[in-house]
């Protein structure tokens, strides 16, 4: 790991860190799984008590367990990979993925590592739940695309962390600080110049 990253924050974990790839993942965090768990045991606990017919049970069941997973974060993964100069954004559904029998719910998304020129945090409202934060790439060409599809709920600082590091990865923070450094200089040599005119 590098510069005092523990690997572990709740936003992402660190699987690679080598100076040509970053890769990065995130998995359903204990939200869901509660969610999971205490839905699933709703419908169970129905199923148990109810006189009705093994079907309905069954539906019972299968319903409860149906909005839970449709409530479930993805298992979502993101590499920077300065030899081939690409990133790539990964997402696998475990609700898409039983709805449609394993035929789909992976999505993979390809960009140019060359035409990022920024990468920052954004706060998201998440209905019920308030503020949610998560890492925006943004593309030269004004497109933005999300680390992750879920933001992260609660606090700032893990989801800055990672944006952080991905900044140091890339050296962006060296690049935007040589970039104003340049910008400061141009202003000083104008100013510099008009008061030898004048």
């Amino acid at each position: 790991m590098d510069d005092g990253w523990d690997g572990s924050m709740g936003y992402m974990t660190v699987e690679t860190n080598s100076p040509t790839l970053l890769h990065l993942k995130r998995a359903p965090g204990i939200r869901s799984w509660s969610l999971l768990v205490g839905i699933t045991s709703a419908g169970l606990a129905a199923a148990y008590y109810s006189s009705d017919s093994i079907l309905w049970k069954l539906f019972y069941v299968a319903g409860c367990l149906f909005v839970a997973l449709q409530n479930m974060e993805e298992w979502e993964e993101a590499m920077f990979d300065k030899t081939k100069k690409l990133i790539e954004l990964k997402t696998i559904s475990l609700y898409a993925l039983l709805l449609t029998l394993w035929r789909r719910g992976q999505e993979r998304i390809v960009l140019d590592l060359a035409q990022l020129c920024d990468v920052c945090v954004e706060e998201e409202r998440v209905r019920y739940l308030g503020k949610g934060y998560h890492v925006m790439l943004r593309l030269a060409a004004g497109i933005s695309y999300p680390l992750t599809q879920s933001a992260t709920m609660g606090g700032r600082s893990d989801v800055e962390a990672v944006a952080s590091l991905v900044k140091r990865f890339l050296g962006m923070d060296e690049m935007q600080r040589k970039q104003q450094e340049y910008e400061d200089y141009g202003e000083y040599d104008s100013t510099d110049s008009d008061n030898e005119a004048d």
